[in-house]
């Protein structure tokens, strides 16, 4: 076992200057430039190549800034738990294996950086290996990861067929029907990465049971990349795509987006809920992908470099706010060893600056004015609403279903986020693990402030990323021939009626705090006498932890009215005095959530993968003639089908 501050010194600065090279790489590429590195001798006959266009270098500053914003809280997170050397060997490891996948110039270098990031999240998954949930989640993340490798795989070599060549610069025109094939298995390969439904049961097994710097990577990093392959492959080297591939990008995005915001709203875990959250998230990413592409179909490029510019954008403030709200729900973990936000609370006195970073992050992830996610949330809805008066029947349709999904999302996304903050850090502590909590270590609140500071930019500052979003909506398909939404102080839209000032709504704001603080401290000549008075609490002599909301009774009235899509489990036990029905005893109340997708789909699936498995047992007699026999009648089959 490698112990100490020095290895998780170490393990930290080298995955701060992975994550800084990655930046630099990214925006050589983004200016213009485009960096190149073959190793012919990694690979036998084919070797490495590393070829790093626009939109790889974007997803490259983006994966950096969070790898480095991770290395730093990792110094910190490392040291106090006292890991051990794999894991402080896998994290650079991950970082740079996460940065290879948007620098690959051919399908090989691709599927071998992919398979690399893999292998790297579940060492890194299998940590705290001792602990059952552990090993469990690693199990089905492996199985999702490589059944989602064996689509992409599939997909990209049909693809390299087709267009006779590994080097994604070589790859021009494809037939119609491989494209589609293409198009279907990416996005289920891509999507099981991206955690959108009904590919996404490893998302909430895993999240919560890794480190939470991990969690943090692969919650705003290596999702993302189930999006980089949808846009890179799909929308960049098919694009813009048939009008059927938007269609089914939006419908999937708002299922993922609606249904994973409605598990958020409910979960308890304060990790699970982030996860659900990171699903939510992504669903939205790719609803305003497929907006992109059936807008583009449908002839009205405006709306669509506008829905693609509320991805991209998302994208970014998904990366700040996720990577923040990890932080601070590993900063809790640590401090209190509890995830269970109905045994939290009371953590605003015991931790200040946790409390406050983790309610920028909240803010950005609830989508509100002056949160990171406000400004890109607004550009997707205005896509939505503005798509002319001469769009055809299936735009007229599909789009006011999409209004409303994000409408839904967005109010449902407001209240799991209060319920995160509201529960979680304020009122009065739930257990003696909470009333004695202390603020995190030096280094994961620095690490935490960096990443406040990103969700600080994007929610008020949109113009510094904006030269960025300005490259890559040049090279995608689907925005070609339309200028982009201008992201300066006021945010204004291409050929649309529509803008909106982040920047002054934040002045607005500081002007009437600075307003009240001034009139609030403003005192007449004659001040009045002070009295005080015990505190009213109807009844009691003082306010306690059971007269305030748990996180469950928080989420019940939600509960309640989506009970036909979350189907909790509860039970309602009633105890009477002895000889009387009348007097109650005890009441008990008991509520389990459960994914209903993992129970409806997953759990029939494995019970006929297994009763398959058991007879294929019986076949196995252990005689070797039968075996023989066996292989007979394969090579006989084979023959005849092949003939």
């Amino acid at each position: 076992m490698v112990r100490g501050d020095g290895a998780a010194l170490l393990s930290g600065l080298a995955t701060v200057l992975v994550g800084a090279g990655g930046i630099v790489v990214g925006l050589l590429a983004l200016s213009g430039s485009r960096p190149e590195l073959d190793l012919a001798w990694a690979l036998p006959l084919i070797g490495v190549r590393l070829s790093v266009e626009p939109l790889g270098g974007f997803f490259m500053v983006m994966i950096g800034a969070v790898a480095g914003v991770v290395g730093v809280y990792w110094i910190g997170y490392a040291a106090r738990e006292r890991l051990g050397a794999t894991p402080l060997v896998g994290m650079p490891a991950f970082a740079a294996a996460l940065l290879t996948v948007p620098a690959a110039g051919t399908i090989t270098t691709f599927l071998l950086g992919w398979e690399l990031m893999a292998i790297a999240s579940l060492v890194l998954l299998l940590t705290g290996h001792r602990r059952a949930p552990v090993r469990a989640a690693a199990v089905v993340y492996a199985v999702m990861t490589q059944l989602g490798f064996i689509a992409i795989l599939t997909a990209l070599m049909l693809l390299a067929g087709a267009a006779g060549a590994d080097d994604f610069d070589e790859i021009t025109t494809v037939p119609d029907g491989v494209a589609n094939t293409v198009f279907v298995l990416t996005l289920l390969g891509f999507g099981s990465k991206a955690g959108l439904l009904p590919l996404h049961a490893w998302l909430p097994r895993a999240h919560p049971e890794a480190p939470s710097a991990v969690s943090a990577l692969m919650s705003a990093a290596m999702v993302t990349l189930g999006v980089y392959g949808l846009v890179r492959i799909d929308l960049q080297l098919l694009g813009p795509g048939p009008r059927w591939w938007g269609v089914t990008l939006l419908a999937v995005g708002a299922i993922s987006a609606v249904y994973g915001v409605l598990q958020a709203s409910v979960a308890t875990d304060l990790k699970r809920l982030l996860a659900y959250s990171t699903t939510e998230n992504m669903g939205l990413v790719v609803l305003a992908l497929g907006a992109a592409t059936l807008l583009a179909a449908g002839d009205a490029r405006a709306p669509a470099m506008v829905a693609l510019t509320a991805a991209l954008l998302h994208l970014l403030a998904h990366a700040a706010f996720k990577t923040l709200g990890f932080f601070g729900a590993g900063a809790v973990l640590e401090a209190t060893g509890l995830r269970d936000l109905d045994r939290l609370g009371g953590l605003a006195r015991r931790m200040p600056a946790t409390t406050v970073l983790f309610g920028i992050a909240a803010l950005g992830a609830s989508g509100l004015p002056l949160g990171a996610g406000f400004v890109s949330e607004w550009l997707l809805i205005q896509s939505l609403i503005h798509t002319g008066a001469g769009t055809d029947a299936v735009i007229a349709l599909a789009m006011p279903l999409a209004v409303g999904a994000v409408a839904l999302t967005a109010g449902l996304g407001v209240a799991a986020m209060v319920k995160a903050f509201g529960i979680g850090f304020l009122a009065r502590p739930r257990s003696d693990a909470a009333a004695t909590a202390r603020e995190t270590s030096t280094s994961m609140l620095v690490a935490m402030t960096v990443a406040g500071l990103g969700c600080v930019v994007v929610a008020i500052f949109p113009a510094v990323v904006a030269p960025m979003l300005d490259r890559i909506l040049e090279v995608l398909p689907a925005a070609a021939g339309v200028d982009p939404p201008q992201l300066g102080a006021i945010v204004r839209l291409p050929s649309m009626a529509g803008s909106m000032g982040p920047g002054l709504l934040a002045a607005a704001l500081a002007a009437a705090l600075v307003l009240v603080v001034v009139l609030a401290g403003w005192r007449s000549p004659r001040r009045p006498a002070v009295s005080s008075a015990p505190l009213w609490a109807c009844g009691a002599d003082d306010l306690s932890a059971r007269m305030q909301y748990t996180a469950t009774s928080f989420a019940q009235p939600l509960q309640r009215v989506f009970t036909d899509v979350l189907r909790p489990d509860t039970e309602l036990a009633v105890t009477h005095l002895a000889g009387s029905r009348y007097l109650v005893d005890t009441i008990s109340y008991r509520t389990a959530m459960s994914d209903v997708v993992e129970d409806r789909l997953y759990r029939p699936v494995l019970r006929a993968v297994t009763g398959a498995a058991q007879l294929m047992r019986r076949a196995h007699t252990g005689s070797v003639h039968l075996y023989l026999a066996y292989g007979a009648v394969g090579v006989l089959v084979i023959l005849v089908v092949a003939r």
